[in-house]
């Protein structure tokens, strides 16, 4: 069964950093996209960042590119989401997801994602 947890939400200040983690299990050996979307109470969903390939071609939204940073680990089971100098409209829900890519200007997510982890900018 594929599987996705996300971790290292939590409460900061604006300007603070924050990251977080996304443990995957059940893909098997194959490469396979994975990305981050956020969603915050009353928006639409928003579609951050996506690994496309295994080479580490990532694209990211422009509302959080230069603050952001998406890695994934040696072994490809754990994906992390370095986010800088946060600010309040970040305040949001955190989810990684499988399955992603980016055309016309927006992201794709196939899925599946996982439950998700709460990050919350506030002074």
């Amino acid at each position: 069964q594929r599987r996705l947890v996300e971790s290292g939400g939590g409460f900061v200040q604006p300007g603070g950093s924050l990251r977080l983690s996304c443990e995957y299990s059940g893909f098997g050996s194959d490469y396979f996209a994975i990305g981050w979307f956020r969603q915050a109470p009353g928006k639409e969903r928003e579609g951050l960042s996506c690994i496309i390939d295994s080479s580490g071609t990532t694209y990211y939204a422009d509302s959080v590119n230069s603050r952001f940073g998406v890695s994934r680990d040696n072994y490809q089971t754990t994906v992390y989401l370095q986010m800088n100098n946060l600010k309040s409209e970040d305040t949001a829900v955190y989810h990684c997801a499988a399955g992603c890519w980016f055309d016309y200007g927006r992201f794709r997510f196939e899925g599946p994602w996982g439950q998700g982890t709460q990050v919350t900018v506030s002074s």
